[in-house]
């Protein structure tokens, strides 16, 4: 198959487009704003939920009942859930889970940052039970860092973590394009968070940056003829938020 042949795989499901609560991972608008960016060029796939058993890999039982409690369970287990088709299908081609709450402040026994389960670690530790990875290297760009994702895979020697710290623009894209470089792994992951944008919360880098960032993912998944997915972390100033997602997954795709 011919890389960025086929229309990008995207899990997501219409339970995203309403409001859970008042943080701003929440607000109306965000994942309408990515829907309509990518629908003409995008294979939607439904969502379906986390199992529990799948969520307690990561998280205590404790934890999860608190979540329960909050009245969050259902719509947090969906981005869970969908997160996880997502990396399956990141086995085989380029995918992107377009899921809310985000997940990558998700503790294993505490809710932080907008974040109740953690997507991206519950996600890596499924494939990685199942024999489907040996290794595997999340790349998370989000402004903030993935503090709870850490937490959860330092622990496990199959995952390595980057979160890119550079100030300037040109600094951070040459400190993912050299950990891409220079890694040897079967397995790509991102925590993709677009609050870094020049006018979102961390004013660095451009919508063309979120493309280049996407191409660098590209060919480091070539050069390694691995699998690779993203799921969507932060992101909050909605005009602009689908722009990224476009750019990004256009670069991601080898467009």
């Amino acid at each position: 198959m011919t890389l960025g042949a086929n229309p990008m795989k995207v899990v997501t499901h219409s339970d995203f487009h309403l409001v859970y609560n008042n943080d701003p991972a929440a607000a109306r608008g965000r994942i309408a704003s990515i829907w309509e960016a990518i629908e003409t060029e995008a294979d939607f796939i439904l969502a379906a939920p986390a199992e529990t058993e799948q969520i307690e890999a990561v998280h205590s039982k404790v934890h999860i009942a608190n979540v329960a409690r909050q009245g969050i369970y259902a719509i947090a287990a969906l981005a869970a859930g969908g997160t996880m088709q997502a990396a399956l299908l990141g086995l085989t081609g380029p995918s992107f889970a377009l899921v809310r709450p985000p997940g990558h402040h998700a503790y294993p026994d505490q809710s932080f940052g907008y974040c109740y389960f953690n997507n991206v670690a519950i996600a890596l530790e499924h494939l990685k039970k199942a024999g489907l990875i040996k290794t595997a290297l999340l790349l998370d760009f989000d402004l903030h860092r993935g503090d709870g994702t850490e937490a959860i895979l330092n622990n496990r020697s199959y995952a390595c973590i980057h979160n890119p710290a550079a100030a300037d623009r040109r600094g951070y894209l040459k400190e993912i394009e050299t950990v891409l470089a220079s890694i040897h792994v079967d397995f790509i992951a991102v925590s993709a968070g677009f609050d870094n944008h020049i006018l979102d919360w961390g004013g660095l880098l451009t919508t063309e940056d979120y493309h280049e960032i996407g191409r660098l993912l590209f060919k480091a998944r070539r050069r390694l003829g691995c699998g690779c997915f993203a799921t969507l972390e932060g992101g909050y100033h909605n005009q602009i938020l689908g722009e990224s997602v476009r750019a990004f997954l256009r670069g991601l795709d080898g467009r």
